[in-house]
């Protein structure tokens, strides 16, 4: 279909449904006017469906791939949008994004990096105030996840603590150069009116990795080991759930006592 060879090296699966791409460049269409980032564009089908709904000059594309880049450079309209040959995981949010004004993230993510993209996302929060896309459908599934499902993990909670998640549609495996050996999932986030947890963010990383690190156990035996030794406690609802039962509040609580503990 073009000259660019997928590499599997990069996770490459180019996308070859026009109207899947149309679907996914909508999820952004509420933030008009705002500067996109689009992560990994290889032949730029997504890209030309953003540049019928964002200015050339609001668009910024990062690639790590060289035949890619090339190939963009070469067959994208002008006026072109910005190109940054280079590894996104590997930036900074101000050389993704010069200056301080808030920007959206989209982008058919390869599945190899995508949990990795989104902790980069969860980073650079105070400026990416829409994130969408498509990924790995389990990975996509796990990230919206609610309380209670089995699907629930740490970056759904992490992540949901500061948007809110929303799993879109599914897409086949046979839309792709090459066919993946999984399906896929479209899906967004939104920013939340969340400016501070009320708790230190680090305990709060530290006290949902070490509850899902024991996914299987209730709180009781999965948190032992952030409590001081000796210590008594009498949280008997809360310790009789599994971290998935847990809501983002639940979390916040949990971490609260357990820093007070720690402090006494």
């Amino acid at each position: 279909m073009t000259g660019v060879r997928p590499k599997k090296a990069l996770g490459q699966h180019f996308l070859t449904d026009m109207g899947i791409a149309s679907r996914i460049a909508d999820t952004l269409d509420d933030y008009r006017g705002l500067p996109v980032l689009e992560i990994g564009p290889g032949t730029g089908v997504l890209t030309r469906f953003l540049l019928q709904k964002h200015k050339p000059s609001d668009l910024t594309l990062a690639e790590i791939d060289t035949e890619s880049v090339a190939w963009l450079k070469s067959h994208l309209p002008q006026p072109q949008p910005r190109i940054i040959e280079g590894d996104f995981l590997q930036m900074t949010d101000t050389e993704a994004i010069p200056g301080d004004e808030k920007f959206c993230v989209i982008g058919n993510y390869p599945y190899n990096i995508s949990s990795q993209i989104f902790f980069k996302v969860l980073d650079w929060r105070d400026r990416v105030t829409c994130c969408s896309g498509m990924l790995q459908r389990e990975v996509a599934q796990r990230l919206a996840a609610p309380p209670g499902t089995k699907d629930r993990g740490i970056l759904s909670v992490l992540l949901q603590a500061w948007y809110d998640v929303e799993y879109l549609f599914t897409v086949s495996e046979h839309v792709f150069n090459p066919p993946p050996k999984v399906k896929s999932g479209v899906i967004r986030m939104v920013r939340n009116g969340v400016s501070d947890l009320g708790v230190d963010e680090r305990a709060f990383r530290t006290v949902v990795k070490t509850a899902f690190g024991m996914r299987r156990k209730t709180l009781r035996n999965s948190i032992k080991s952030l409590l001081p030794p000796g210590c008594t406690i009498d949280w008997p609802e809360l310790l009789a759930l599994r971290p998935e039962q847990l809501t983002v509040d639940q979390f916040i609580d949990l971490t609260k006592r357990i820093e007070e503990l720690r402090k006494q």
